[in-house]
């Protein structure tokens, strides 16, 4: 669904006359706002590659970052640490191949420091803006039920419509589907495999 039948569509289901195209679309904003901070699912997952050289000294986190799943040095992947650890390690200026990494601000910062090789950085990031009404990205492509009843219950709130909790119920009903969904499809199919808990040698 693009999303001026999105708008359509909630407007139809506020039933109001004077909600303008304007304030729907920031209800849209909002709606799609509260869904990223909460939802991870694959349509999500975003890559962003750094090529290293002697001059670079920070990574800088992509404009449409949520949270990092893993960061990796060429083949290897890097141990996350808290802040005042790397700080530590890196006063010591040591080069060499990365085993940690830390998020300071909108950068990683990352040690030991290479002087060449890449850099990996799986992460969830923000769905593509739609700006046109012809305009439909992954998260309205698959849940623009989701989208309508965010919208619906921020509607709620600016109009102090009574029909807000249910609005907010069916919202966090789609919410919970749409993760279940996906966290159900990381786990299930033949390509999955069980692995032991403890390896016993002879």
């Amino acid at each position: 669904m693009n999303k001026g039948a999105i708008r359509s569509h909630f407007k139809a289901l506020l039933n109001r006359s004077d909600c303008s195209d304007a304030l729907a679309d920031t209800f849209m904003d909002q709606s799609i706002t509260r869904i990223q901070r909460t939802l991870r699912i694959p349509s999500m997952e975003k890559k962003q590659t750094y090529s290293i050289s002697s001059s670079t000294t920070l990574l800088i986190l992509p404009s449409n970052f949520l949270e990092i799943i893993d960061l990796y040095y060429n083949d290897t992947a890097l141990t996350r640490l808290p802040l005042n650890e790397i700080i530590d390690y890196r006063d010591a200026s040591e080069n060499g191949t990365p085993k940690f990494f830390t998020r300071e601000g909108g950068s990683l910062l990352i040690y030991p420091y290479p002087t060449s090789g890449t850099v990996t950085l799986n992460y969830y990031g923000e769905f593509t803006a739609m700006t046109s009404d012809s305009d439909e990205n992954a998260l309205a492509a698959s849940a623009s039920d989701l989208i309508i009843y965010g919208m619906l219950s921020y509607a709620a709130d600016y109009y102090l419509d009574e029909r807000g909790p249910i609005f907010d119920q069916k919202y966090q009903q789609f919410l919970f589907e749409i993760q279940q969904q996906s966290d159900e499809e990381e786990l299930s199919g033949t390509v999955q495999s069980l692995r032991p808990i403890a390896i016993y040698e002879d």
